[in-house]
């Protein structure tokens, strides 16, 4: 799913020049925050026993918290994902802007 995700919606950098990978700082700065909150909620779950990762399932390389590396990748690719593809609807429609009410 994650390469899926890349090769759905990274060509949105090329194509449309949105510059969210040229930002990678600025957008690390507005995704960490979330994704730590998640990572936090994750760790809880699986360790509390309310989910668990199927090994079956995943790679097999796991983070010192024990949430497998999938699920952090999670965190950063779709949410860079999803920026990349709001800055792409603003530089194919240049009059859609946050809090616009036209």
């Amino acid at each position: 799913m994650l390469t899926f995700t890349v090769v759905g919606s990274f060509w949105l950098e090329v194509i449309f020049k949105v510059g969210v990978l040229r930002r990678f700082k600025r957008a690390l700065l507005s995704i960490i925050p979330t994704a730590t909150v998640f990572l936090i909620w994750d760790y809880y779950a699986v360790h509390s026993g309310h989910w668990f990762f199927d090994k079956e399932q995943v790679v097999g390389i796991y983070g010192p918290s024990g949430i497998p590396l999938e699920e952090f990748l999670f965190f950063l690719v779709v949410p860079l994902a999803a920026l990349m593809t709001i800055e792409a609807v603003r530089a194919v429609n240049n009059h859609w802007s946050f809090g616009d009410e036209t």
